[in-house]
């Protein structure tokens, strides 16, 4: 039987059996370890190796040599001087020449009025050329505003005409605005659909103006991250192994308190990888480590220092190794890593139909446990999100698939019955030992223990 290190057993062996592994590093402590742990209730300095030296101002000195410093600043009082000592001059020359006499400038240095002069004073011939006088009504009044008067600068405009080449930047800014509102103009919810964009359009957290756009475009990239049937290839793993890493990463996500988000995009980086590369099963966990390395590094405010990644691979794997696979997952999904995720799909159903959040909760309990199963790998992550959200409020006696769930996912109930039926046979099948992760999270009372839900016999739609 394939053996993943470390499971419960070995991470708590060194925990104790009522710790868990915190996100703090002196949890994880051993004594041969050859990671140098630090005391969480002491804080981290930063000592400057250049204290002795002299602090640099804002876009002051850029150096710290103190004698190079006194120099820079004897320079600058100097040049002060000298400049006001030129400006004097300057502005007795002006007098002066205006008199008809030869202006001079200072010498750089020694103040000397030799050179440079300035040429004398031009004396311009009086033309007797009288001015007309103009009539104040002749003279036309502008006829375009304050603001056009200010914005006269002429922009091109791309897509004018010859008879209206140039455009000044009012009209510019109006055509821009009127193509806006055009492109914003979209179809209103069918009757019977709440509009909860239209609802929250006040508050700039939920982007309800782009919602909609952002879960389409969602909706259209999951063509690019299909994944076959890839276990046909491999030859040295199986589903069952498959099954027992997933449940090792729920149990790091768990641990070092990742994101749910980082869990869902670990698992996904590792299935793209294990269908395009053929691995043994000694390899098989460095490729889970590997993958909820770089998701958190994505997903994560504060990812876990690679020595972690380390220490819960139980020493099988050392530094080198886990940096070369990180590159190498990379390399094969492209550094794409903003891969739909079916967890970003059911938060977004269930807000919309406003549903409790025992029922989100649960709906996320049937997407967790789907993800050890290896027949729900290939499946679209925005329908299966929407199957798992039906059964969780069929199991909780609360409604079927409303006219609001049918708009925002855009499936009926045809397109996702199937599914729905596949996660409750899931659901009825019986519990591994093994693979408790899931069930053991989801069975806490933060979770509202929806892991004890009685499962249905039939789904009945």
């Amino acid at each position: 039987m394939f053996n993943m290190a470390p499971k419960k057993t070995a991470l708590k062996k060194s925990l104790g059996e009522t710790t868990m592994l915190k996100r703090s590093v002196s949890t994880r402590a051993k004594k041969n370890s050859d990671v140098k742990l630090v005391d969480e209730s002491s804080k981290r300095k930063a000592v400057s190796p250049l204290k002795q030296l002299s602090k640099r101002s804002a876009f002051g000195d850029i150096t710290n040599d103190a004698d190079l410093s006194k120099k820079i600043t004897t320079n600058k009082k100097d040049s002060k001087k000298n400049v006001e000592t030129i400006s004097h001059v300057v502005k007795k020359n002006l007098k002066e020449s205006e008199n008809g006499n030869k202006a001079v400038m200072p010498h750089k240095k020694t103040g000397r009025s030799n050179i440079p002069t300035f040429p004398p004073k031009v004396q311009m011939a009086k033309a007797n050329i009288k001015p007309e006088k103009v009539h104040p009504s002749s003279v036309s009044k502008p006829t375009c505003d304050k603001t056009e008067v200010l914005t006269s600068v002429r922009v091109k405009s791309p897509d004018s005409t010859d008879n209206e080449l140039y455009l000044t930047a009012v009209e510019e800014l109006k055509k821009l605005t009127t193509k806006d509102e055009e492109r914003k103009k979209e179809p209103l919810p069918p009757p019977g659909v709440e509009d909860f964009d239209a609802e929250n359009m006040g508050d700039p957290v939920q982007v309800s103006e782009y919602a909609m756009d952002i879960f389409s475009y969602l909706k259209e990239r999951e063509a690019k991250f299909v994944i076959d049937n890839y276990m046909e290839r491999q030859t040295s793993i199986n589903t069952a192994m498959r099954a027992l890493l997933v449940d090792w990463l729920v149990e790091i996500q768990e641990n070092f308190e990742l994101n749910h988000e980082t869990l869902y995009l670990a698992v996904k980086l590792t299935d793209i990888y294990l269908s395009k590369v053929t691995v043994s099963k000694e390899t098989l966990q460095l490729v889970g480590a590997a993958a909820i390395f770089i998701a958190s590094k994505y997903d994560e405010r504060m990812a876990p220092m690679l020595e972690e990644m380390l220490y819960v691979c139980d020493g099988a794997y050392d530094k080198k190794e886990l940096i070369r696979m990180e590159i190498n997952i990379l390399n094969k999904v492209g550094f794409e890593l903003g891969i739909p995720l079916s967890y970003r799909f059911l938060r977004r159903y269930a807000r919309c139909s406003k549903v409790t959040l025992p029922v989100l909760t649960l709906a996320r309990y049937i997407l967790e446990l789907s993800l050890m199963e290896y027949t729900f790998v290939s499946e679209s992550d925005s329908k299966l999100a929407a199957a798992a959200l039906l059964l969780a409020l069929k199991m909780k006696e609360i409604s079927g698939w409303t006219k609001t769930l049918q708009y925002y996912s855009g499936y009926s109930l045809e397109e996702i019955k199937d599914l729905v039926f596949k996660l409750n046979d899931m659901l009825k099948m019986k519990p591994k030992e093994a693979l408790s992760t899931v069930r053991n999270k989801y069975s806490h009372k933060i979770f509202f223990e929806v892991a004890k839900e009685p499962v249905l016999a039939e789904v009945n739609l």
